[in-house]
């Protein structure tokens, strides 16, 4: 088994112990991972790589994402979402307020799984240290308003690059949190298409829908068929020359299936991740 399966992850577990569902439902000894992790009180579309598969997460990590969020007005959350400190300031973001889109400077939240000196941040927040995460810039491409409920609740679609925080969109509108999170799209995969988790208490076979390596790779990076020779060539990590644009390529044998992904540059294609062993 070698592609990608679209799991709708629901509100509770990590993304983790999603993957641990996964990997227990399928034959001993199957590699599994995940791209793109949703907090544990998320919902929605997780990437979970099967196989050959993970060798692509940082291709599947870098697409962009859409997201839904209800957000709770006039309090702040330690954390930024339901399982924080909430306090109730009574400062509620106005209905026409400027929501930001383009380039922005974001400070990502304290409870987050970015490393700071070797160090996960939310594991020195949860140590009661004091947590300074470094601004870094993002890229938020739609941010809209779906509707809201006086002054206690708003709803808001947005689509952004990766890496975006929304926990740290919302807070930033002065005072709110997320009350909920639903990921609904990663690139051109929808979460519409995703199936639930296997049950640990399921003994049904597992058999879901397997989005097959080469169609994953496909669907984001440019490819191309090799001739017969020169996919064997590829095969072993072997610099090509081939007329294509400077990038990364897919390059495919002649039955269509991935022999690898290249980096071209001037003209030379050098391999960067196999899938032929």
């Amino acid at each position: 088994m070698d592609g990608v399966i679209l799991v709708d992850k629901p509100a509770g577990p990590s993304s983790h112990d999603v993957v641990a569902r996964v990997r227990r439902a399928l034959p001993r000894g199957t590699k599994v991972g995940h791209a793109g992790t949703l907090d544990p009180f998320a919902t929605g579309l997780l990437l979970v790589l099967i196989g050959r598969a993970t060798r692509i997460q940082q291709w599947m990590m870098g697409l962009e994402k859409e997201y839904e969020t209800v957000a709770a007005l006039g309090a702040t959350s330690t954390t930024g979402d339901p399982e924080g400190e909430i306090v109730v300031t009574g400062r509620v973001p106005p209905a026409d307020a400027v929501l930001p889109t383009g380039l922005i400077r974001q400070r990502p939240p304290a409870y987050s799984a970015i490393k700071i000196d070797g160090r996960r941040a939310y594991a020195m927040a949860r140590a009661g240290e004091t947590v300074e995460v470094p601004e870094r810039e993002v890229r938020v491409d739609r941010f809209e308003q779906l509707w809201r409920e006086g002054d206690e609740r708003a709803a808001y679609s947005i689509a952004c690059a990766s890496g975006t925080y929304v926990r740290s969109l919302i807070a930033d509108l002065h005072d709110a949190y997320c009350l909920e999170l639903r990921r609904t799209s990663i690139g051109p995969f929808r979460v519409d298409d995703a199936i639930p988790p296997p049950d640990r208490a399921d003994e049904t076979p597992f058999t879901p829908p397997l989005i097959p390596l080469g169609d994953a790779l496909r669907s984001v990076l440019p490819s191309t068929v090799l001739e017969a020779d020169l996919a064997v060539r590829a095969g072993h990590g072997q610099l090509l020359t081939l007329d294509l644009p400077d990038g990364e390529h897919l390059l495919l044998d002649p039955a269509g299936d991935p022999v690898c992904v290249a980096l071209v540059t001037d003209g030379q294609a050098k391999p960067r991740v196999g899938f032929r062993a």
